[in-house]
């Protein structure tokens, strides 16, 4: 599945969960709702993925963890916050580019309407 198909999934499992749970609780209660609704749709998911900073050609454990990794190709960054911030973006940014994954999926969940949360980030060759 391309990463574009694969992104509207996402992004419809997650408004099913906003449907469902609505705004106003911890963004680990989105991550594991979200999770086994990615897996209910068959896809494969890892949560909370130790992500190493590589400093001089040495990987050290910084204690960066990617929120979830959607058959290995798309980041999610689960946020519950009153409004994103350009931080979030770069955060979401900086960790494709430190893994070489090409797409990443910002998604604010305290919205109204989820679908106003959600930012797409490309890592430069999309």
């Amino acid at each position: 599945m391309k990463e574009n198909q694969l992104s509207s999934k996402i992004i419809g499992a997650a408004i099913a969960v906003h449907k469902q749970l609505g705004p106003g609780l911890l963004e680990s209660t989105y991550e594991i709702c979200l999770e086994h609704e990615l897996k209910s749709l068959g896809l494969q998911t890892r949560k909370q993925v130790a992500l190493p900073v590589v400093y001089k050609d040495v990987k050290l454990n910084a204690g960066y963890r990617l929120d979830l990794i959607v058959n290995e190709c798309i980041i999610v960054e689960i946020k519950a916050v009153d409004v994103l911030a350009p931080i979030h973006t770069a955060q979401v940014l900086t960790y494709l580019k430190l893994t070489d994954m090409k797409l990443g999926l910002l998604i604010n969940f305290n919205t109204v309407k989820v679908t106003d949360g959600v930012k797409r980030i490309i890592n430069g060759y999309l």
